[in-house]
């Protein structure tokens, strides 16, 4: 039997290999596509299921506050999970998987940026989201798993985390957005002092 010792060793490990292969030209374009976004006063949605919900709420949050940069124009950012009641509403009302594109649908408009969350690309929620963003012209951003689901091919963009763990997969997309927010902020500074 191995020590548990190993196992956290080996979780550890594995979660860095991980990060090591997240793709840097892909993450390079969500920043530009969000920093175009403020620039140009256009939305932000994040959402994701399960435990990706968390991190659409801690995407949203950062997004919204710990990018702000004086001089810098700030992000427009609406987190789809925190409205409990509207949720439960929407799900009891109609369908679980129109908790997200029934709160989309009045809001989002051609040019807004759009980003989903599920690791395993197949959220039903997440999917009719992204199509109805898909009509309406929105940019339209993944973050999945090592396979991508459905998800991958619907987007713009699809980030994928490459592990077969989800526990990996939910640890890299918090990673990944905690790296997507302190780059906009450091680039925000950069181009705020250069005026």
């Amino acid at each position: 039997m191995q020590s548990t010792t190993h196992h956290i060793q080996t979780y550890f490990n594995q979660l860095q290999e991980m990060v090591a292969n997240f793709p840097a030209d892909l993450i390079e374009q969500v920043v530009d596509l969000l920093l175009q976004s403020a620039r140009q006063g256009k939305k932000v949605f994040i959402f994701g299921n399960g435990g990706s919900a968390s991190t659409a709420s801690h995407f949203a949050c950062d997004l919204a506050k710990n990018t702000q940069v004086p001089g810098a124009p700030p992000f427009r950012v609406i987190g789809l999970t925190d409205n409990m009641a509207l949720m439960t509403a929407w799900a009891n009302d109609t369908s679980y998987n129109n908790v997200f594109a029934a709160q989309l649908g009045p809001l989002v408009e051609a040019g807004d940026v759009v980003i989903g969350i599920s690791c395993s690309g197949n959220s039903g929620n997440v999917l009719r989201a992204m199509e109805l963003a898909r009509q309406r012209g929105a940019i339209t951003i993944g973050f999945t798993g090592d396979e991508g689901g459905q998800l991958k091919s619907m987007v713009d963009i699809c980030i994928q985390a490459p592990s077969p763990s989800i526990e990996q997969q939910e640890d890299g997309h918090l990673i990944l957005e905690h790296c997507i927010c302190a780059t906009i902020r450091s680039q925000s500074m950069a181009m705020a002092a250069t005026h």
